[in-house]
């Protein structure tokens, strides 16, 4: 059975073009996550440590190991815009 030899080029290109647009969301989403994987199964707890963390470092992947907290980060919490009656 003969092979059609022109098929061979757009089947390169899609392959060429589907690597890169993975590769390049790959990279993306990495240096979004400061070189971290992406993360998966995000309960409630997850979210409020990520809020925490952005609340201190400014980054919802950052982490910092100083004792004590900038300053402004007690009243830059969501809680108490939501509960001010």
């Amino acid at each position: 059975m003969p092979v059609p030899w022109e098929a061979l080029i757009p089947f390169g290109l899609l392959t060429v073009m589907f690597g890169a647009a993975g590769t390049l969301l790959n990279a993306s989403q990495r240096a979004q996550n400061l070189g971290k994987g992406p993360r998966y199964n995000i309960d409630a707890w997850d979210e409020m440590m990520m809020d925490r963390d952005n609340r201190l470092t400014g980054n919802k992947r950052g982490q910092t190991s100083d004792t004590v907290a900038p300053e402004g980060f007690s009243t830059s919490s969501t809680w108490y815009a939501q509960n001010t009656q």
